[in-house]
């Protein structure tokens, strides 16, 4: 893996990575950070707004899923939820993450380690199957990624970075958690270091009955990655993913539905080697991700129970090739190239005979692409240029060329100002191309404009840090459904208007006591889902000695939830609070208790989420 050392700002505004080493409770101060994962390019330089949720923040969540914690943590990103444990694929499906109100179907890419993660017949991302365990850091990319990754990019991207093994010897955690609606959850992570060999893996099962009658649902997860390093400037490794769910949807409180499940398999898997030089980094990686599939639609009371069951496969392949040189001090140009084949199979089968097949499709694209881009330092980095340009070739919708430029300028070490444009697109999947009744295979794809102003600066010898950004978002060719010639059809006809304003600050006011906020304000000329307009998430630590308390406010406002009329507010209080005993095996005794106030919302219209829970647990260091 490429290693990169260099002292950034610790802001959710600036491309930070994993903090290596702790600092005294009463600053937010420099870190020297060591940057281990496939890189693309140097982010030091990248004009782009980033936010980064680090393993420390992801833990003392003690959430096993990933988008709870990145909605708390991550100012303008919102996600949709149906009840208390998972969230499903097919019909009344929640998980839908929006990105500064961009996002729903495939238009925020999820990556594991540079992996993309996504349906390939579908093209919806795959919110069950990105946990917590095992995680190092996730970076969160606020706007158009497309530049280095292309299509399903488009509103931004959210890169899961996993752990691996840096000293050598063994070490590792497991947790055990029990609580509302008989909740259980238990998870294990280990890793293995001798001389120029290691691996990592992690396995996880949570089984819950939900807060609603009808909602059960379990889900089992297994990782293992393993590495080895060649010599001082090559690294090779492989690593693999599988999740198992099912879970189960009673459907809406307006139209409840009886039997109604999804269970699907998913994987992915990828070899990679890697390079380090003075004046060059980069590397290959070939992927793999793929997934199983069966539905039960269920069926609404009085009625008969369906005769079929759905069932599909799909896969998303490819490689991707990447090196960012150093000509001369201060300047990294970097170029890549990049292959996808992705597609997949659907089916109906007979209950009573699944040798039985009907509705079946097959079907496949391609797409292949290669970018560049510069990024050039000035007076010491004070000042900083960065501009770069894509061209992406699909076997369905042909070129299109994705550019990006930008700037930073640093009036102090303390401090940043970054101004960029980007481009982001997203090409229509094959169910909006051949499945169903809109289809339309003629159609192109789907474009945004981004443009962003940022402002970092930290203060009172590191202990305040504060941020701020404004953003302004041109989307055109939005894919909408539209009758033509009496039926429906997919067409290129939609557009919107995003803007808004995000606000975020943290501040150690004595080593025991710290206070951090985000808050977004967000604008749309169309209604959207699941987008809030005002959004606030605060939490309130305190630290006394081998104790922990955190009191959290999340705070939402003029929700589009679904509802025919009028929008969602609410107002969630959560308090966490853990014992540590520091023996040779460190022990964690923690308890959380979500929506204090026993608060009525619903995210999803007709699916209420639960009130008052409870979750405790116990977990083990070695």
């Amino acid at each position: 893996m490429a290693k990169l050392h260099f002292i950034l700002l610790a802001s959710t505004l600036l491309p930070l990575q994993v903090l290596a080493e702790e600092s005294p409770r009463d600053t937010i101060s420099l870190k020297e950070l060591v940057v281990t994962a496939p890189l693309k390019t140097n982010v030091e330089l990248t004009p782009l707004d980033v936010t980064i949720v680090g393993a420390e923040e992801i833990d003392k969540s003690t959430e096993s899923s990933l988008l709870p914690v990145l909605t708390n943590k991550v100012s303008g990103l919102f996600v949709s939820e149906r009840g208390f444990a998972g969230y499903g694929v097919s019909g009344g499906s929640a998980g839908t993450v929006n990105i500064r109100g961009v996002g729903g179907g495939n238009k925020v890419l999820f990556l594991i380690d540079g992996q993309p993660q996504w349906a390939g017949l579908f093209g919806h991302s795959l919110p069950d199957t990105y946990v917590a365990n095992g995680v190092e850091r996730v970076e969160v990319v606020k706007g158009p990624s497309s530049l280095l990754y292309g299509s399903n990019a488009m509103g931004g991207s959210v890169n899961i970075i996993t752990r691996h093994q840096t000293e050598d010897g063994v070490s590792g955690k497991a947790r055990a958690m029990f609580g509302s609606f008989s909740t259980q959850k238990f998870n294990l992570s280990t890793g293995y270091k001798k001389g120029r060999f290691s691996m990592n893996a992690a396995g996880q099962l949570d089984r819950s009955n939900g807060n609603r009658e009808g909602s059960e649902f379990w889900l089992a997860n297994e990782y293992l990655q393993a590495r080895y390093n060649l010599s001082s400037h090559w690294s090779v490794g492989a690593n693999t993913e599988m999740t198992q769910s099912k879970a189960n949807n009673p459907g809406t409180t307006q139209s409840p539905l009886l039997s109604m499940w999804t269970k699907i398999f998913r994987g992915t898997a990828s070899v990679f080697a890697n390079n380090d030089y003075d004046v060059a980094r980069g590397g290959i990686q070939g992927f793999i991700n793929w997934g199983t599939h069966k539905i039960d639609d269920g069926y609404a009371p009085g009625e008969d129970p369906k005769t079929y069951l759905f069932n599909s496969t799909d896969y998303n392949m490819g490689f991707t090739i990447f090196e960012t040189f150093t000509p001369w001090q201060g300047n990294d140009l970097s170029a890549g190239i990049d292959f996808l084949h992705w597609g997949g199979h659907a089916w109906n089968t007979d209950k009573t005979d699944p040798s039985l097949k009907s509705a079946e499709f097959k079907g496949c694209e391609n797409e292949i692409a290669g970018y560049v881009m510069m990024q050039q330092g000035f007076f010491g980095n004070k000042f900083s240029i960065n501009g770069g340009v894509r061209l992406q070739h699909g076997s369905q919708y042909g070129n299109v060329w994705v550019p990006q430029a930008g700037l930073i300028y640093r009036p102090t070490d303390m401090s940043h100002i970054k101004f960029s444009f980007s481009k982001g697109f997203r090409a229509p999947n094959i169910r909006e191309l051949y499945l169903y009744a809109p289809a339309n295979p003629d159609l192109k794809p789907e474009y945004m404009l981004n443009y962003e102003l940022s402002y970092s600066q930290t203060l009172l010898d590191g202990k305040l840090r504060l941020g701020a950004a404004l953003y302004f978002i041109d989307g055109t060719d939005m894919i909408q459904v539209q009758m033509v010639d009496g039926r429906p059809k997919n067409m290129n006809v939609g557009s919107f208007i995003n803007k808004g304003f995000e606000l975020e600050g943290a501040y150690a006011f004595s080593p025991l006591w710290r206070l951090s906020a985000n808050y977004a304000y967000l604008h749309t000329d169309n209604a959207t889902i699941y987008a809030p307009k005002n959004k606030l998430d605060a939490e309130l630590t305190f630290t006394p000695g081998a104790f922990e308390f955190a009191l959290e406010d999340s705070s939402v406002w003029s929700l589009q939830n679904g509802a025919p009329e009028g929008t969602q507010d609410y107002t969630l209080l959560n308090f966490r609070a853990a014992y540590t005993y520091n023996a040779k095996v460190p022990v964690t005794l923690f308890v959380k208790v979500d929506n204090i106030t026993n608060k009525h919302y619903e995210v999803v219209y007709g699916c209420p989420m639960p009130g008052t829970t409870v979750m405790g647990g116990v977990e083990f260091k070695f």
